[in-house]
């Protein structure tokens, strides 16, 4: 990997009346077939995507909104963080320039990427889910204290307890929970995350955001129905490129034979030693493969 770039710079957007910070590469690509949008998990902002779009630059049109909440977007005025409610934020900031695009995901973002292929098919050309958060009752550690902070009264405050922690060990925390080898982190990283952790600090609605979206995607986890993530998966027509990581604490790989089956058309990478967040630990290898589906699914 070559030396480490600043974050792209943003601007505020309106997309259906909501104000949302969106990041873009600068590369002036225009090209109705290369915009591209990228969408963060829980917790998360665009600048977790600042390698992969600066190695898909300028070939791809990159652009990364912090969605509602989170990153520098204020939280929604109507207080929904609910997987539809982020849909339909990324489905008006599509609408906003050339679409289709292609749209890629992480984690929470990618069960969120799975929602807007599902309700606005015509707006996506091709969908890239990177350790996809996709409902999986099979128990995990880390994943289980999270959803404890879901418990009234006492979760939230053991939430609060955590995070008062200074910025520098939550930032350590974070590394040690979504990287395979968290010293491989390049510095510039490691301070962008403390920067963004001491602005948490400043934000009163940081709490309600992280565990309100949580609450969302748990109720995701439990939903039955046509509307449930994996039958939608089902029904995803175009074409998917699935990463799933050997080490992520989140995700559990084995789940990528279950995707697999279900996204009709897809093609399938599992990435042996990597963690939650490859495109930040192999921004160049996740551009290799990103750049591959893209190159093959092209139209000839």
């Amino acid at each position: 990997m070559g030396e480490p770039i600043s974050l792209w710079p943003g601007e505020f957007r309106g997309p259906g009346g909501r104000r949302v910070f969106v990041r873009q590469d600068g590369s002036g690509a225009a090209a109705a077939n290369a915009r591209t949008l990228y969408i963060h998990g829980l917790a998360g902002s665009a600048g977790n995507w600042t390698d992969l779009m600066g190695a898909l630059s300028p070939e791809l049109a990159g652009e990364a909104p912090d969605l509602p909440g989170f990153g520098k977007s204020p939280p929604p005025s109507d207080g929904d963080y609910s997987l539809d409610a982020y849909a339909a934020t990324v489905a008006d900031l599509i609408r906003d320039g050339a679409s289709p695009v292609h749209l890629v995901g992480n984690s929470m973002g990618a069960a969120t990427a799975v929602r807007v292929v599902a309700d606005y098919p015509e707006l996506v050309r091709t969908l890239t889910l990177i350790s996809p958060a996709l409902p999986d009752l099979w128990p995990r550690r880390i994943p289980y204290q999270m959803t404890g902070a879901l418990i009234p009264v006492v979760g939230p405050a053991v939430y609060a307890r955590i995070q008062s922690r200074p910025a520098e060990v939550r930032v350590q925390g974070m590394l040690d929970a979504t990287f395979y080898d968290p010293a491989s982190a390049p510095a510039e990283r490691v301070l962008d995350a403390l920067e963004a952790e001491r602005e948490r600090e400043q934000q009163e609605h940081w709490h309600t955001a992280v565990l309100e979206s949580l609450r969302g995607l748990v109720a995701e986890y439990l939903r039955f129905g046509r509307r449930s993530l994996w039958r939608q998966a089902a029904e995803v027509q175009c074409p998917t490129l699935l990463i799933y990581s050997g080490h992520d604490k989140f995700v559990n790989p084995r789940l990528a034979r279950r995707a697999a089956r279900t996204f009709p058309r897809n093609r399938l990478v599992l990435l042996p030693e990597a963690g939650h967040l490859p495109m930040m630990e192999s921004p160049e290898r996740v551009a290799r493969e990103l750049r591959s589906f893209l190159r093959a699914e092209a139209p000839h």
